[in-house]
């Protein structure tokens, strides 16, 4: 078999068999396959595209291109939870504990962030003695015993896909729906979930910017998982303003045990109980999604998932009186109040320059080594469709530095003001079940 047999029949348009495509992978992987001709390659996928049979084949050999995670001594259906990113994105803090408190074991391993603000690590890691690195063992009893752990990914996961994401980065192949769709499962597949829940963003905020392409990936992500013999479902939610009021590590911290609380933004609050309730029903937990969300919603309600939080947070070393007590978590030196300068209605807020404004203050890392501040960021006190009167705080930025103009700057920005009342956005635009 050669490489360059397989360029040139998938640049023809014609479908590549599994075997084809475990010998790329494979052979990319081990170094025998040069940059150049995967570079040929994902440029033919890139016009050529993938038949779902291909996508799902290029998917499990990139989870086979390294270790794959065991979570079969966890007793119960394992859900999975993915959002492709956002601004603000507190998800994960709020649906682990959630989701847990009825019983589904959440076994979580993510990622450190890059970009706007901190991955969940990050964000876990402003709760003093929180440790993210357990090893494998103790991880699985402590999903066991309490239903929930969350850790750092660690270990040789797709190696295939993390060369790759490389290669396409510098060849103008990243926006490619089979390449985008197979990285992604590929990382959810080889960490040992039974079942999948994906939450794509559209938006201002995000990765994929209209409807249209949005769906496009959902279908794809949920036909390799199905494929894959991984029950999976798509929601797509609106990131063209940042999700809940919070934008910073500890600050989101914060936020999400308000909405353990049941106090936490609507927004927030509605899209976490939207995502639960897929994984409580893909867990077998309950009849329906609409008796899951049932479930969840008592679980605010008794208490019982914010007691179910503070337990994972105690049971991997963390502070758990914060829940109780939220100023022991990391507190910027400074806070200053964005001003509105006229009257009227919030009309427009760009979630990414929102973003890059938090970045600059320290909460997110320009590159893999960049140092985070887990205290700072920015609340917003308005969002689209709210009334603001001239003077009124925008935003409160939360800053370890006396000068924040260019934050507020980038700020102004962001934010537009209307003479009229605006009409927003839905917050879940579809849900994809194939």
């Amino acid at each position: 078999m050669r490489m360059v047999d397989l360029i040139e029949k998938k640049r023809e348009g014609h479908e590549l068999t599994r075997e084809e495509i475990s010998f790329m992978i494979k052979g990319y992987t081990d170094g025998d396959i040069p940059d150049y001709q995967m570079s040929a390659m994902a440029m033919a996928i890139f016009f050529r595209d993938m038949t779902i049979s291909e996508r799902v084949d290029l998917t499990m050999a990139m989870v086979e291109s390294g270790d794959q995670i065991d979570l079969s001594s966890i007793e119960g259906i394992k859900v999975d939870k993915h959002s492709t990113g956002g601004v603000g994105d507190t998800t994960t803090l709020i649906l682990a504990p959630l989701v847990a408190s009825v019983g589904v074991p959440v076994a979580k391993m993510s990622g450190r962030g890059l970009g706007h603000t901190g991955g969940t690590i990050d964000k876990l890691e402003s709760i003093s003695g929180f440790q993210v690195e357990i090893d494998g063992e103790t991880f699985n009893n402590l999903v066991n015993k309490n239903k929930i752990a969350v850790v750092g990914q660690s270990g040789n996961l797709t190696p295939a896909d993390k060369k790759l994401y490389g290669l396409r980065d510098v060849t103008a192949t990243v926006d490619s729906i089979p390449l985008i769709a197979s990285s992604i499962m590929s990382k959810k597949i080889a960490s040992g979930a039974d079942a999948i829940v994906l939450d794509v963003k559209i938006g201002s905020g995000a990765f994929m910017k209209d409807l249209e392409s949005a769906k496009e990936l959902a279908h794809a992500m949920v036909q390799i998982g199905n494929g894959a013999s991984r029950k999976t479902i798509a929601v797509i939610s609106d990131m063209n303003q940042p999700l809940g009021f919070a934008i910073g590590n500890a600050l989101e911290v914060k936020e999400a045990i308000d909405t353990l609380k049941g106090k936490g933004p609507v927004d927030l609050h509605e899209l976490c109980l939207t995502l639960g309730s897929k994984m409580v029903y893909l867990a077998g937990k309950a009849e329906n999604v609409d008796e899951a969300r049932e479930m969840l919603e008592k679980s605010i309600e008794t208490g019982k998932a914010i007691e179910t939080f503070k337990t994972f947070i105690a049971a991997q070393g963390g502070d758990d009186s914060i829940i109780d007590d939220p100023s022991r978590l990391p507190t910027a030196s400074y806070t200053f109040e964005v001003e509105a300068k006229e009257d009227g209605y919030i009309a427009e807020i760009i979630a990414d320059k929102i973003g890059i404004a938090s970045s600059i203050l320290g909460a997110g890392r320009t590159t893999k080594e960049s140092e985070i501040d887990l205290a700072v960021g920015l609340v917003l006190n308005k969002k689209i469709g709210e009334l603001v009167k001239k003077g009124e705080s925008l935003v409160t930025i939360h800053s370890n530095t006396p000068e924040v103009t260019e934050v507020i700057n980038r700020i102004y920005d962001a934010y537009s003001i209307s003479q009229r009342s605006v009409e927003l956005n839905p917050l879940i635009y579809d849900i994809i079940y194939q």
